[in-house]
């Protein structure tokens, strides 16, 4: 249970239902007590006044004496019906406030998740798989809403009716009580057993059934690679034998926990064995009635549905004792990189990376060595050089998606991880290699992350990005849904909705990662163009494999095995005659051999 007390916080958010709850519990099972009393009473009128009917038998009397006996039946039979109504009732009311407030807890359960997901690192997400995230968030928490709301309304009824139960039972026979409990222990013994197998197979159910949602959803997001390679019968046969693996974990839990029932009937027919012959050895004594025998034996039959719920009740507790633990774990993992202040930041736009190198915290690979730089407010910089020399690890650590392993990142003269991270990003575009766009509108798209925006900047910004025309020709224009990742469009009509979406913002700072890898020659120009306004009074870094003429740098990084191999002006770095001109040289190369 260490793992659900971590649950003990929303219990008492919404003790007052759960109070109420429990109380509806009580009286729910108070009724129920007392139809085996009501029934009792009119067995011992039957075995009282049967003899007496039988004496006024050929007299006028004995009709008046049937009428009467069958008046006190009837009633006793109404009074019987009335308990089971108002006890109906009242476990209405116990459903009402114990299954809502399960259902409110998943509610927030859930969105504190989605948040925790959300404040954690780049590493993280790099360390865990998708849909292991996704288990995580529906299926373990709807096994915790399980034990909340069912496990938790059987459990607390459990308690209740078998305190009033034994309580009944004692006040009216206290050595056949003992007689008819006597297979408890044996029932604590086999559920404590039982559980423990119970709880090491859920977690391994837990485990395998986030590994297929991962492979699902691996299998979706790669379709057009599956296809293309025609690998759908290869990733049906990894499925199926993935899922073989769920059925068979899956069957040997069933299997455990078919013992259950088996087993709970078995003792509730022994009590109720043990009922019958040691009541009747009562009858014969004289101590104990008829209507004695039969209430004990309905009281008995009254706790078969709630022992029998002990091992589903403990069947659920253990499966949400396992998916507690594996949302605890997430819950515990705390963000690497946080902001350490909610003050208000006026970014002007400095940048400055003093002594700075980076190593990936889970691969080891050193991305950035001894890098030192500065660009004032309202600087152009260019980063050039080959793939994986550590220009975008550059635009991450910008935007703090890292922290650095050595050295500090200024922002306008303070290290980057002293100030509001949430401002830093919120004043900073950045248009990333790898294009994201929502399941969403165009316009949503562009407008994403802009608190104000009206249509005018929507379409000015995607006039900038040279997307606007195409948008135009789209079926609803900028309402045109874009599919799951943009998948209705190219890759240069991504990147430039990306760029757009950057350009709405209004940055003071901008990042763009090689951002026009995927769009032709003209409108590459068209948007270099336009970027020379829109960077005017901007602070501007442009990551590239491409040196571009149409844009003047105030400053050119050339990175070179994760070092700055050189830095200067186009026209100073070209006097150097080193690896930027021989970049140059073979770029105009191959521009001469393309035209």
């Amino acid at each position: 249970m260490k793992h659900l007390s971590y649950l003990n916080k929303y219990l008492w958010k919404y003790r007052y239902r759960l109070s109420l709850g429990i109380l509806f519990v009580i009286i729910s099972n108070y009724f129920n007590v007392l139809s085996p009393l009501v029934i009792r009473y009119s067995f011992d009128l039957v075995q009282e006044n049967i003899a007496y009917y039988q004496m006024f038998d050929g007299f006028a009397l004995q009709e008046d004496f049937r009428t009467v006996f069958s008046s006190g039946l009837l009633f006793t039979g109404i009074v019987v019906l009335l308990l089971a109504i108002l006890k109906g009732i009242f476990l209405f009311f116990m459903r009402q406030t114990i299954i809502v407030m399960s259902r409110m807890i998943e509610f927030d359960l859930k969105n504190e998740i989605y948040s925790h997901y959300q404040q954690l690192d780049l590493a993280f997400y790099k360390r865990n798989n998708t849909g292991d995230l996704m288990s995580r968030i529906s299926e373990d928490v709807s096994r915790v809403r399980d034990y909340l709301g069912p496990a938790f309304m059987y459990g607390i009824n459990l308690v209740v009716l078998f305190i009033m139960v034994i309580y009944a039972m004692v006040n009216v026979s206290p050595m056949l009580t003992f007689w008819v409990l006597t297979p408890l222990p044996i029932l604590s013994f086999s559920v404590y057993y039982i559980n423990s197998i119970i709880n090491r197979r859920s977690e391994k159910i837990q485990e395998q059934l986030s590994w297929l949602t991962t492979s699902a959803q691996e299998t979706y997001s790669g379709i057009r690679v599956i296809k293309s390679f025609v690998q759908e019968k290869q990733m049906l046969r990894f499925f199926e034998r993935e899922s073989d693996t769920y059925k068979d974990t899956s069957l040997k839990l069933a299997k455990v926990e078919a013992y259950f029932f088996p087993l709970m009937l078995l003792l509730i027919g022994i009590s109720t064995i043990l009922t019958i012959y040691v009541g009747g050895q009562g009858i014969i004594a004289g101590s104990l009635t008829t209507g004695n025998v039969a209430e004990f034996v309905i009281y008995v039959n009254m706790l078969t549905w709630p022992v029998m719920a002990i091992g589903w009740v403990a069947s659920m507790t253990q499966r949400a004792a396992a998916s507690q633990k594996r949302i605890n774990y997430l819950l515990e993992t705390a963000p690497s990189v946080a902001s350490p202040t909610t003050e208000p930041l006026d970014l002007k736009g400095n940048i400055e990376f003093r002594n700075v190198s980076f190593t990936y915290p889970d691969t080891g690979i050193v991305a950035l060595k001894n890098i030192n730089f500065s660009l004032g407010a309202g600087q152009k910089m260019a980063i050039v050089g080959r793939t994986g020399t550590g220009k975008t690890t550059i635009a991450d650590l910008l935007v703090r998606m890292y922290d650095t392993t050595t050295g500090q990142v200024l922002l306008d003269g303070k290290p980057i991880n002293e100030v509001n991270l949430g401002e830093v990003r919120a004043q900073t575009g950045y248009v990333p290699q790898d294009v994201f766009l929502f399941s969403d509108t165009v316009a949503e798209n562009i407008a994403f992350g802009s608190a104000n925006f009206e249509r005018h900047n929507i379409e000015d910004a995607a006039r900038n990005a040279a997307i606007h025309t195409d948008i135009a020709a789209l079926p609803q224009g900028y309402e045109t849904l874009v599919g799951e990742r943009g998948v209705t469009l190219s890759g240069g009509q991504k990147q430039r909705i990306s760029i757009a979406r950057a350009f709405v913002k209004d940055p003071r700072i901008l990042i763009l990662d090689d951002c026009l890898s995927a769009v032709d020659a003209r409108t590459e120009k068209l948007i270099l163009k336009n970027l020379k306004t829109i960077l005017e009074a901007k602070t501007a870094i442009i990551i590239t494999h491409r040196i571009s003429s149409l844009l003047e740098f105030d400053k050119i990084l050339v990175l070179d095995d994760g070092q700055i191999a050189e830095q200067g002006t186009h026209e100073e770095l070209m006097e150097k005659k080193g690896l930027y001109l021989e970049m140059f040289e073979r770029q105009q190369q191959e521009e001469t051999t393309i035209n």
